[in-house]
């Protein structure tokens, strides 16, 4: 509050030194008598309004508009009963102060109440969201700070209803994929008890095809789940990706053969060192390539390929098979769908490998994107180079 104080008597000094510069020091001194007692009074009833948190911002700005009326109309019949000799000129002056007045408190008025509905229309948005809608805006338009605070809300309520939506599919998802292999276990449980099997053994060995199956869709949400939590942490090393690409599409080739589909590596002689950790960018290299290898026909192939750039290396996979449409592009790294737009769980695999991919290479401080290619589909990801 002192520098509120320090700052309104400031400015009667200055009005006063105005004054006395114009009509002479015993005028300067008058002036500062006059409004020196009124600046200290509006400063600390000024900043009195605006610490107080009750009331309503209606009520505090009617308050201060009646303090900033009452500090004129004292000092216009001051100034008029110390300095002014004609009633004519008095009253002119009274007249003009009350309509710069009048008017001011109008337009402060009018602009206070536009804020005013504003700040009303984002809360009672805000209130419809807690209550669980999620269909609503604030409908505020313009340029100024309300405006933007209110272009944040609507933007908060869409990234929630998106959330929402995304995970309403997630478990719409998951509990078909659980369901599947949970059926498939009861109905071959359900056959053991009856005692209508021939063969023991064969049945065990599909009950044990469906545990590992569901075993492993559990493990892969889990694992993405931490991935994208920030929960796993790996140490990181030089790592050489030309001997990485090599080894893993070694092991992808027999595969590759049983489906007849072709796979190589392309790897650039001049490729910097990646900063990774191995084990986890082997994992993206086995998901890239394995989900290549199931979207290609019979006589296609799959490239894997090295590049090298400034502070990066790049790896990317490329396959003949029937590529991603334009409206399936934005959603082929979420969870439980395939490139090629269809549900994951139509081939049998659970739809993780592209998702999980995503979140190992974003947590190297890498990227993973789609090439546009004009046969089959191309998705490249990027890695931090090995200083």
């Amino acid at each position: 509050m002192s520098r509120s104080l320090a700052f309104a008597v400031a400015v009667a000094a200055l009005s006063a030194v105005f004054a006395a510069s114009i009509q002479g020091m015993a005028a300067g001194v008058g002036v500062f008598t006059i409004l020196a007692p009124l600046a200290v009074f509006t400063a600390a009833a000024a900043h009195r309004l605006a610490a107080k948190r009750s009331g309503g911002l209606r009520l505090r700005f009617a308050l201060i508009a009646t303090v900033v009326v009452a500090q004129t109309a004292v000092a216009v019949v001051l100034f008029v009963e110390l300095m002014f000799v004609s009633s004519h000129d008095a009253a002119l002056t009274i007249l003009v102060a009350a309509y710069t007045a009048a008017l001011g408190v109008w337009a402060g008025r009018l602009v206070g109440a536009r804020a005013l509905s504003d700040l009303d229309r984002v809360r009672e948005t805000l209130g419809a969201v807690g209550a669980g809608r999620r269909d609503v805006t604030t409908g505020v338009t313009g340029s100024d700070e309300l405006a933007s605070l209110a272009g944040d809300v609507d933007a908060m309520i869409a990234r929630l209803d998106a959330e929402e939506r995304a995970r309403r599919a997630l478990i719409a998802a998951v509990s078909h994929d659980l369901r599947t292999p949970l059926t498939s276990l009861r109905l071959l449980t359900d056959a053991i008890d009856d005692g209508i099997v021939d063969d023991p053994r064969e049945y065990a060995a599909r009950l044990g095809i469906h545990v590992r199956q569901l075993s492993a869709l559990i493990d892969d949400l889990f694992e993405l789940s931490r991935l994208e939590s920030g929960d796993l942490r790996w140490s990181v090393e030089r790592v050489n990706l030309d001997e990485l690409v090599s080894e893993t599409v070694d092991a992808m080739r027999p595969q590759a053969d049983a489906r007849a589909v072709s796979v190589h590596a392309e790897l650039d002689p001049q490729l910097a060192a990646a900063k990774a950790n191995p084990e986890q960018i082997q994992r993206v290299l086995f998901n890239l390539i394995q989900n290549a290898i199931r979207h290609t026909p019979a006589d296609g192939s799959v490239v894997v390929r090295t590049v090298g750039g400034a502070g990066a290396v790049e790896v990317e996979v490329a396959d003949t098979g029937a590529g991603i449409s334009p409206a399936d592009r934005e959603r082929v790294f979420e969870p439980f769908v395939q490139g090629a737009g269809r549900e994951a769980r139509a081939d049998g695999s659970a739809g993780l490998g592209l998702a999980i991919a995503r979140a190992i290479v974003q947590a190297h401080g890498g990227e993973i994107w789609l090439e546009d290619a004009r046969l089959g589909t191309r998705v490249r990801f990027r890695l931090p180079a090995a200083a």
